[in-house]
């Protein structure tokens, strides 16, 4: 999947990226608005979201998008 989104910190608080963006598409006060809405725009565009942490590693990755691998069951 080629489409990517991340939530990550920001020095004003929590911001809404893609790679290679010179600015956030978003900046909130709270990790958790971040994440809704990063999650929002996943969901629309069919796009991975990926999450960091507060000690900065990354902690989830959901995928909105195609799967070519789907689950088995």
């Amino acid at each position: 999947m080629s489409k990517r989104i991340f939530v990550v910190k920001h020095s004003e608080g929590w911001a809404v990226k893609r790679p290679g963006a010179d600015r956030a598409s978003f900046v909130t006060q709270t990790q958790a608005e971040s994440i809704a809405q990063a999650r929002s725009m996943a969901k629309s565009e069919r796009a991975e979201l990926t999450i960091q942490g507060r000690d900065g590693k990354f902690r989830a990755s959901d995928s909105y998008g195609r799967d070519p691998f789907p689950p088995q069951g």
